[in-house]
């Protein structure tokens, strides 16, 4: 952590869906190059939480600040948002009538500007990074789980945001392909990428977070390190989400 003013900052944000409140007063602070994972029960809020971060969801009230920009309905800002955050879905959302490569070339392209040439050279750099350079002129539906989620990981990658968000990016795998994706994202976080993490795969928040995050009926229930939560949580809450996790 390099700065003393977080990149991210969340104040008494709630957000709505109709009658259910998702989020009630959140209040969070994420600092440059630091590596949040927040994990909770079904519903508890984690996905809503991420996607107000980068506006996919437009929270009722609080604040919610990114790198000094307010996040608002403004195009300006959104633009602004969107420009350095990233996110991984837990599906891939690759387009199923493009190449891998040209998935990953359409947004550095029409977004950045960047030529044919220079959108390629990035692409290639980052399918490298996920360690699957050799399935560049493949269409999505003849990779594997595991591969397609590597592809939306470089994606984000090429895109070169200074956050990046990730929404439970191994559910949806088998558990064979888990360990492939969560080796890559390993590899970002120990690169200084800021990012936010929505999982229950507890060994890669032991070893990757600088904090967790446990949330819980819309509440952000208990943060601390890894160490400290884990072997000593604070809350009952947490300590029983913990030992169903791991007695799973």
């Amino acid at each position: 952590m390099t700065t003393e003013t977080p990149i991210i900052s969340l104040r008494n944000v709630s957000k709505f869906f109709g009658d259910f409140q998702a989020l009630k007063d959140v209040s969070l602070d994420v600092a440059l190059g630091e590596r949040v994972v927040v994990c909770g029960p079904s519903g508890s809020g984690k996905s809503t939480l991420i996607r107000c971060i980068n506006r996919l969801e437009a929270h009722e009230s609080g604040d919610i600040v990114v790198d000094g920009i307010t996040l608002t309905d403004s195009a300006d800002s959104l633009e602004k948002i969107r420009g350095m955050v990233g996110m991984v879905f837990q599906q891939f959302n690759l387009f199923p009538h493009l190449t891998v490569i040209e998935n990953l070339t359409l947004g550095p392209k029409r977004v950045l500007g960047l030529s044919e040439k220079d959108a390629q050279a990035r692409a290639m750099k980052h399918l490298e990074r996920v360690q699957i350079p050799d399935q560049a002129q493949k269409y999505p539906r003849q990779l594997s789980g595991g591969q397609q989620q590597r592809v939306a990981i470089a994606r984000s990658l090429c895109m070169e945001p200074r956050i990046l968000l990730f929404d439970e990016p191994t559910s949806a795998l088998d558990p064979e392909m888990i360990a492939e994706v969560l080796e890559v994202m390993t590899e970002l976080a120990t690169s200084g990428m800021t990012m936010i993490v929505v999982t229950h795969e507890m060994g890669f928040a032991r070893r990757v977070a600088d904090k967790m995050v446990f949330m819980d009926k819309g509440e952000i229930v208990e943060v601390g390190p890894p160490d400290q939560v884990f072997t000593a949580p604070k809350s009952k809450r947490f300590g029983a989400f913990i030992k169903q996790i791991l007695n799973h």
